[in-house]
């Protein structure tokens, strides 16, 4: 498994946050479709923790990897975001913050302190990628490179689609921004690797969850699964 027990670079997309009005529904189907144990309000892969969960308006929510909640924030609000919850301390776990940016897409900020976040991430059953779609993708590319010093380039592998992948400071790839037209909402997608996309399927269907037909990307062999409170999830077989 690929480890993490540090706090990653700024703006590494680091902690996911499941909210579910029906918790018990919702946790027994992720345990079915990834094989996640739970642990008071955690996720667990193994023995090291993939994600949180608590009661709430369904959602997955991305959280952004600061050095400093506090001033992260201020610059979300300088930049044309607004900071909705926090910045406040999570127990002994992190400080953290919820946002919205100017497309309208909430994500969360994450300073860890006991917990650096996920613990386990790039492998079967875990968080691999998080992407945000917007119908205005220019605002949002004005945006987080000013929050968190992201630098933008067009994606050679898909020049049809109107895709920007966000890199931090040392080059690293963190994410991207899909632009998509029409009135869709702006959201933070999130997708998680699986051994084998159909399998998944099959086992996210027998649990209450639907999906799309899975299909063969130039990164891996791809789905789109809702959970049964209607949250959408991707998952990936890579090659």
């Amino acid at each position: 498994m690929s480890s993490v027990d540090t706090n990653q670079p700024e703006g590494t997309p680091t902690w996911m946050a499941l909210t579910a009005p029906d918790l018990p529904r919702a946790t027994a189907f992720y345990r079915a479709v990834f094989g996640w144990t739970t642990r008071d309000d955690l996720f667990l892969l193994g023995d090291r923790v993939a994600a949180g969960f608590a009661e709430g308006a369904p959602a997955w929510t991305t959280y952004l990897a600061t050095a400093d909640c506090d001033a992260t924030a201020k610059r979300v609000r300088a930049a044309g975001g607004q900071v909705v919850e926090g910045p406040a301390e999570f127990g002994d776990r992190a400080r953290i913050a919820l946002a919205v940016d100017p497309v309208g897409a909430r994500f969360g900020l994450w300073q860890g302190r006991e917990l650096p976040g996920c613990q386990v991430v790039n492998e079967p059953g875990s968080l691999v990628r998080n992407d945000l779609t917007t119908a205005r993708p220019e605002h949002a590319r004005a945006f987080y490179p000013q929050v968190f010093g992201f630098t933008l380039d067009r994606n050679a592998d898909l020049p049809e689609l109107d895709f920007t992948f966000l890199r931090r400071p040392d080059g690293h790839e963190v994410g991207g921004i899909m632009g998509v037209p029409g009135p869709a909402d702006s959201r933070w997608a999130t997708t998680f690797e699986v051994a084998d996309t159909d399998e998944t399927i099959a086992r996210a269907l027998a649990a209450g969850g639907k999906s799309t037909e899975p299909e063969d990307f130039v990164y891996g062999r791809i789905a789109t699964i809702t959970d049964p409170s209607g949250v959408d999830f991707g998952v990936i077989t890579r090659p």
